[in-house]
């Protein structure tokens, strides 16, 4: 029987098709596009962070000019230019996924917003305010991915979810070079569940970003690396840092969600009385704090974590108080990297009651305490503090802080921080849409 000339099968000319490569294309180049956006909010954050500090050593007055300056003009900026930027982002993006199927994300995810986060963020950190780059990372990668879907033309609304998870994961992982944490974040925060057909998807926009932002910045351990473990007689540390940790996260976000709602009328009427009042705030509290309590509070967690650091006992609450002070004025900027240096300073506090046991142990048994007590996602928590100092010997400790301080911040603030504050941000975009389709123009 003679055959005749072969013909590629459907499934083989539909893998060969445009229609085929152009969405993955696209999404692809968005992963790559996450990860340069994560160096250079990198990049930017710690030159403005640097100068900033160089400022406040050569004149000590001088964050009593910058720091209401730069909150004011970073709060103008974001309601005249970058409406939706405000904040840390990550409400945003779980605002984003909890949206009716068929809404359009773009009011909440948008690359207007990403370029605006990253500038805003930046003038935050050069007005000593104390946030972290990382939420607004993943907010920067959320809307890149949620782009990139509409550029593609995909209208699945699985498909939009699955790609805003992706990005946003992305954003983790690239931000602190931890890919396992991006994954657990996507997972345990920005879908609070798990759904199966999204994990491909997430693991390679976390995989490219997270090796284009490794191109540029090097393989690296964000808090370096610390061989200390504890000993079984030694575990009592793991108890008193779960539960420092899980009250003053729980204290935390307990405030942030009360205050933002009592406060949302005065802010809606004096916001810029409000940036002037939360700028002084951060410049008096740097100086009660030598300088400690300004920008990310990377460089005292680090030093904290790899051992010889003298900082003072008060150094946590002064941090706690400018992450509270400046969340609460309205700017940009996130709270992963305060929350961790917050809760190294507590760590290494608790570290002198127990002299037996090493500081660095304590040091990042208070990071993943106070972090899981602020967030209420200890497996997120355990993870990205293990990656963050290569300490595979800390693990089942890390996890016991995680576990004890999540829930002891549960007693203390039922409903989780960014979940709170997503479910208000999407209730008045609603409003919003509601108002805006009611008006029939002037009368």
């Amino acid at each position: 029987m003679q055959r005749g000339p072969w013909r590629p099968t459907r499934r083989l000319r539909r893998l060969a098709g445009r229609r085929h490569w152009t969405p993955r294309l696209v999404f692809w180049g968005s992963a790559v596009l996450v990860g340069l956006s994560a160096a250079a909010l990198t990049e930017l954050g710690n030159a403005a962070n640097t100068r900033f500090l160089t400022l406040y050593q050569r004149w000590s007055w001088a964050p009593l000019l910058i720091s209401p300056g730069g909150l004011i003009l970073s709060l103008w900026l974001t309601r005249r230019f970058f409406p939706g930027a405000q904040g840390s982002g990550i409400p945003q993006v779980i605002a984003a996924l909890s949206q009716r199927s068929g809404d359009s994300p773009s009011r909440l995810l948008s690359v207007r917003i990403a370029i605006g986060k990253i500038l805003l963020t930046t003038l935050g950190l050069f007005s000593g305010a104390s946030i972290g780059r990382e939420g607004p990372t993943v907010h920067v990668g959320a809307s890149l991915t949620a782009a990139a879907g509409r550029l593609a033309g995909i209208k699945r609304p699985g498909l939009e979810r699955a790609l805003i998870m992706a990005g946003g994961a992305a954003g983790i992982a690239a931000a602190f070079n931890t890919p396992i944490a991006g994954i657990m974040f996507a997972i345990e925060e920005l879908a609070r569940g798990f759904e199966e057909h999204a994990t491909g998807t997430i693991i390679v926009t976390i995989l490219i970003a997270g090796l284009t932002a490794v191109a540029i910045e090097g393989n690296y351990t964000y808090f370096g690396v610390t061989q200390a473990a504890l000993a079984p007689r030694q575990w009592l540390l793991v108890p008193a840092c779960g539960i420092a940790g899980g009250l003053a996260g729980g204290l935390f976000s307990r405030l942030v969600l009360d205050l933002s709602l009592r406060l949302r009328e005065i802010l809606a009427r004096y916001p810029y009385r409000v940036a002037l009042a939360a700028g002084l705030s951060i410049a008096v509290l740097g100086a009660v704090s030598h300088g400690s309590s300004f920008g990310t509070g990377y460089p005292q967690a680090r030093a904290l974590v790899v051992g010889g650091a003298h900082l003072p006992w008060t150094f946590p609450f002064t941090k706690w108080l400018a992450s509270l002070v400046s969340y609460l004025s309205g700017i940009p900027g996130g709270l992963f990297a305060p929350a961790l240096a917050t809760g190294a300073g507590f760590g290494a506090d608790i570290g002198r009651f127990f002299p037996e046991a090493p500081l660095q142990a304590a040091v990042i048994l208070g990071m993943v305490s106070y972090l899981s007590g602020v967030v209420q996602t200890p497996i997120t928590a355990f993870v990205i503090v293990m990656e963050m100092t290569a300490n595979n010997a800390m693990l089942f400790p890390l996890m016991a802080a995680a576990l004890i301080a999540t829930l002891i911040s549960r007693q203390l603030c039922r409903e989780a921080i960014y979940q709170g504050l997503a479910a208000r941000f999407l209730a008045r975009t609603e409003d919003e849409t509601v108002s805006a389709k009611d008006y029939d123009g002037p009368a």
